[in-house]
């Protein structure tokens, strides 16, 4: 009979294993956009542009930068960095700043347009200009190796589809300093899934829509059947697990929207005579051009 003690080991080191995995970073180098030597103009203005993407003034306190840095528009470098919703700001920046190095040194040196993905942010860099752009590919996938047991699969695919179509909508809502949201669902396994999705916050509610429709096609092919699954486009992605994966009490609540102030209305006189009270109302004469 197998003991409790070897079974508990078991799942311990599964849960590393698939901990780890999904630390695992991800960088694709865009080869059509071409190369930038050592020590040229474009390599120093993209050394001089990622080192300072996390200074305040390029970023907001929800997680995103971006920035662009040089004079002659061919060799001018774009930049973007987004976090995760629930990462700490010092967290989110030390992510920033540390996967430059991974992508611009050892991944995709010399490359004039780069993407990296990490466990709690994403960098990009190009020779154009990225902002406002609503991009698909390219597109990293992971699945947690799991599965779902058999007997649950429909009832867990069901509670899914839903949780992520609730997380898809709130993100795809969110202003222009975040486009964010967490969730979770009971599926009829008494299994809890969580999950989040989240778009660059400076596209449209539509694009972060359309995006993440297309990033949750993509789960046939990366994740059924799985408990637990992440895909990320260069303007969105998603994830979904069945253990506590954020932190919610870390997420920054943003600023109410502005009070929004009406002029008073028009004074009134109200004048009392003999047989009624009569209200006088000013008029005005407008002139139209």
């Amino acid at each position: 009979m197998v003991s409790s003690r070897f079974l508990f080991s078991i799942a311990i080191l599964l849960l590393i294993m698939i901990t780890q995995a999904f630390a695992q970073p991800a960088h694709f180098c865009i080869n059509n956009r071409g190369n930038c030597t050592t020590n040229s103009t474009y390599h120093t203005n993209l050394n001089t542009l990622l080192s300072s993407l996390t200074y305040n003034k390029n970023g907001n306190a929800y997680g995103f930068y971006h920035s662009t840095y040089g004079q002659n528009s061919d060799d001018q470098v774009y930049a973007i960095g987004l976090c995760r919703g629930d990462v700490k700001s010092k967290d989110c920046r030390s992510c920033l700043n540390n996967s430059r190095y991974g992508i611009t040194q050892r991944y995709c040196p010399n490359k004039k347009e780069a993407i990296g993905w990490y466990s709690n942010c994403m960098l990009r860099y190009s020779n154009r200009s990225m902002y406002g752009v609503m991009e698909t590919k390219p597109s990293f996938d992971i699945r947690n190796p799991q599965n779902v047991s058999s007997s649950g699969v429909d009832g867990f695919n069901q509670e899914l589809r839903k949780l992520l179509e609730s997380v898809r909508s709130k993100a795809a809502a969110g202003g222009s300093l975040r486009k964010f949201a967490y969730g979770n669902a009971t599926a009829p396994t008494f299994q809890t899934i969580f999950a989040i999705a989240q778009c660059t916050p400076e596209i449209s509610e539509q694009a972060c829509s359309d995006c993440l429709v297309g990033a949750f096609g993509e789960i046939p092919e990366c994740c059924i059947e799985k408990v637990g699954g992440r895909v990320s486009r260069p303007s969105c992605n998603f994830r979904f697990e069945v253990y506590r994966f954020i932190e919610p009490k870390m997420i920054l609540q943003l600023p109410s929207p502005p009070l929004i102030l009406f002029p008073p209305p028009p004074s009134t006189n109200i004048t009392t005579v003999s047989g009624g009270t009569y209200m006088f109302v000013p008029l005005f004469r407008y002139k139209v051009n």
